[in-house]
């Protein structure tokens, strides 16, 4: 028996000090909710679902992304559609026009109408925006650019190879003739990616006018506009097709998850009704052709704005099946299990009370020593 040094005290304390420090985890893991509330718990849990908030955040907010792009897509739609019926009326007027029962004042108070139709469709496409950013000019196409003044780059298929392209202008229109001689232009060379050699090799050269568009086997194509004031045959341009412009949708939690949404543009000019005159019989009548293809351009804006959309959704859905698959395995590695840690709190608990009650018993050992100097 001694005095000096009470080890059944010094055992009791341990007991208790690591029996608190147990209760008090289970009580912060308890209150919390959590299993891992600090590093220590499970560094290597921790880090996994610090890495599985990111991507779950990520695909909340890529979500809320492709929400944004189905409503651009209903908003361009919106006003398409308005257009659409625009020239659903003009067509009316043409084939009205195109009647000879029409005086020359009926047809002027018709072209009246048509141009003011026309006037309402620029309107109408320079003004439909989403957030500030105007969806029918052309800002959302895919560009392509020409050093050549004079060759501007219309527009180009999808999957058009991305580089320079050179050609070789061989023929401009000449309008005044019956029929009208169309320009013809040769392509010379290119240096692209993959398939670029092959688009050169098969290509075919159609136009309208100065409207030249080349085409090859698989459908590849580039629509070119020679401008007769600037250039003529025997020029060369070289066509810079970017494969950039596209609206971006950022679909995902990662770099590189996006979907491209291209919106052509839409105006009078693009639609080939610029020149478009109701003022004779014979114009009227021509008008009617170009209303329809003018449709029909419009009509497969639109499948393609539908296309997107539908794209869209079901990107949404898939995000959505993503989120909550991540969100349970993050659930799995922190989230506790109430009923398993309440057993191990009261454990602790009890734990606490005996070692609580055992460090007094032994404080009490030394004093016994005291009955044997009386």
């Amino acid at each position: 028996m001694n005095i000096n040094f009470n080890l059944q005290a010094m055992v009791a304390q341990r007991a208790l000090k690591n029996s608190e420090g147990k209760l008090s985890s289970a009580t912060q893991r308890l209150s919390s909710g959590y299993k891992i509330n600090q590093a220590k718990d499970d560094a290597a849990g921790m880090a996994i679902s610090k890495k599985m908030r990111m991507q779950i955040r990520g695909l909340e907010e890529a979500g809320n992304n492709a929400e944004n792009g189905i409503s651009v897509c209903e908003t361009a739609d919106g006003a398409l559609s308005e257009i659409e019926e625009m020239l659903q009326r003009m067509n009316e007027l043409s084939i009205k026009a195109a009647n000879g029962t029409c005086t020359d004042e009926d047809r002027k108070a018709i072209e009246e109408e048509s141009d003011q139709l026309k006037q309402e469709i620029d309107r109408i496409a320079s003004q439909t925006d989403f957030n500030g950013a105007t969806l029918l000019d052309g800002t959302f196409d895919l560009r392509g650019y020409s050093d050549t003044l004079g060759v501007d780059v219309k527009t180009y298929s999808d999957d058009m190879p991305v580089g320079k392209y050179t050609i070789e202008i061989t023929q401009m229109a000449d309008l005044t003739t019956d029929p009208v001689t169309d320009a013809a232009v040769k392509l010379v060379d290119a240096s692209a990616g993959s398939g670029a050699g092959q688009f050169v090799r098969d290509a075919i050269v159609t136009a309208d006018g100065n409207t030249v568009t080349i085409t090859d086997t698989k459908g590849k194509s580039i629509t070119l506009e020679l401008d007769p004031d600037r250039v003529a045959a025997g020029d060369t341009a070289v066509l810079d097709i970017t494969g950039i412009g596209a609206f971006t949708v950022q679909v995902g939690a990662n770099e590189g998850q996006i979907l491209d949404m291209r919106i052509p543009t839409v105006s009078v000019e693009s639609l080939g009704l610029d020149d478009m005159v109701m003022t004779s019989a014979e114009e009227a009548k021509k008008s009617i052709d170009k209303i329809s293809d003018a449709i029909d351009q419009l009509s497969s804006i639109r499948a393609r704005l539908g296309a997107y959309q539908n794209r869209l959704e079901h990107t949404s859905a898939s995000i959505d099946v993503t989120y909550e698959n991540m969100t349970a395995a993050e659930s799995r590695i922190m989230d506790l299990d109430m009923s398993d840690e309440m057993v191990e709190y009261t454990t602790y608990q009890v734990l606490v009370q005996a070692g609580t009650s055992m460090l007094a018993q032994a404080n009490s050992q030394p004093e016994q020593a005291l009955q044997l100097l009386q």
